[in-house]
């Protein structure tokens, strides 16, 4: 019997190590590109249906258990599992939505924190390894959104779980990765957005409220600064949340640094990659070694394995642990430009696209085309 299971329902049997074979159907550059882990991939065009040889694949990956079918979108799946029944298959599932529903699979992670009035969640978009924020005060039942991606629900609902309303919503940079959901979340709940105050130097079209190296704003008695980092980005901001927290964006993760040549380019990479030393050795280092690293992103494979970490868990570290252990904080000023600048890996697919939708020049309003352009890993690390 053909059934059909979301991809919440995926993702909570894969953590559970429920027994059943994953099979994906879309083409196998599709597959290599990005797929959910330890999934099998089996092409499958309906129109031809399944040769002999594909059934022999699957009779053999199989071996009489469970089946999952998944593709982009769920509508190649849905024959494939049919195809299936028809050969004797008596228990597959179709993921609804497929690949395109798995995107948007979230965890929202309580982080520790000091104070008792600090309440901090990391929301973390499976698929992508995009971190979003909600930074609050308990006793004012306020928050900020920072890096809030497209679907605004998770952080609203993030938010309205932590017992806290949403007062400010900030980016640290415009995305090159992903369509910021920040813009509209402000707009939905009637706060200001904001931006470093080098935003204007991007051209960015959205309304905002700009932020000064060293401004500060505030939830309560809760203090957020901005520390104008560039590199990723010529606008990048961080932001030091009680002098405990930082949130660095794509300036520094948990295993590497952001690249810098989305903006900057190849020809003018090595200005990324000196501004981006500068920000790191004359700002971020300069915090104390008990300062919490909260990045914007995290590493993930291909075949979308977490390279540090597990989904559901905090993905955070310790600067004194990173400067110790992180090889690009050790290196010379020359050195770690030529690390940056001498083997960048792929380009996030459509970023230039999605660059002009963060900025404001374009607008996508099918969600059907701005789920493709956001399809596959983030690629923002170095």
């Amino acid at each position: 019997m053909v059934t059909t299971i979301t991809a919440d329902q995926l993702a909570d049997e894969i953590d559970a190590g429920e027994q059943f074979t994953l099979i994906d159907v879309r083409p196998e550059d599709s597959f290599e590109a990005w797929h959910v882990p330890d999934a099998a991939n089996v092409p499958y065009d309906p129109d031809e249906g399944l040769s002999e040889d594909q059934r022999n694949e699957v009779e053999t990956l199989v071996d009489g258990g469970p089946v999952v079918a998944i593709c982009g979108k769920g509508l190649t799946s849905t024959p494939f599992a049919f195809d299936l029944e028809e050969h004797g298959y008596e228990d597959v599932s179709v993921v609804t939505g497929g690949m395109e529903a798995w995107s948007k699979r979230y965890e929202v992670v309580p982080i520790e924190t000091a104070s008792d009035d600090l309440v901090v969640r990391q929301v973390q978009r499976r698929a992508k390894g995009c971190l979003g924020y909600v930074v609050g005060s308990k006793a004012a039942e306020e928050a900020a959104v920072v890096d809030a991606t497209r679907q605004t629900d998770q952080f609203k609902v993030a938010a309205q779980d932590a017992g806290l309303s949403i007062a400010r919503v900030l980016d640290t940079h415009v995305h090159a990765d992903h369509i910021s959901g920040s813009p509209a979340l402000a707009d939905e709940v009637g706060v200001p957005y904001h931006l470093g105050d080098a935003a204007s130097e991007r051209g960015v079209e959205y309304e905002y409220e700009p932020l000064a190296d060293g401004a500060v704003v505030e939830v309560g008695d809760v203090e957020i600064e901005a520390l104008h980092t560039p590199g990723h980005t010529s606008e990048m901001t961080n932001y030091l949340v009680d002098g405990e927290l930082l949130l660095t964006g794509d300036t520094l993760f948990v295993d590497s640094v952001g690249r810098t040549e989305l903006q900057f380019d190849e020809d003018d990479a090595s200005r990324g990659a000196e501004l981006l030393y500068d920000s790191l050795h004359e700002t971020i280092l300069d915090l104390p070694d008990d300062t919490t690293i909260l990045p914007g992103h995290l590493t993930v494979t291909s075949d979308g394995r977490y390279e540090n970490g597990s989904p559901g868990d905090p993905l955070v570290a310790r600067l004194g642990d990173l400067r110790d252990e992180l090889d690009f904080l050790g290196l010379d000023r020359e050195a770690f430009v030529e690390r940056l600048t001498g083997d960048a890996p792929e380009k996030p697919p459509n970023y230039e696209t999605v660059i002009a939708i963060n900025t404001g020049k374009d607008t996508v309003d099918d969600e059907s085309e701005a789920t493709e352009l956001e399809l596959g890993p983030n690629n923002c690390a170095a």
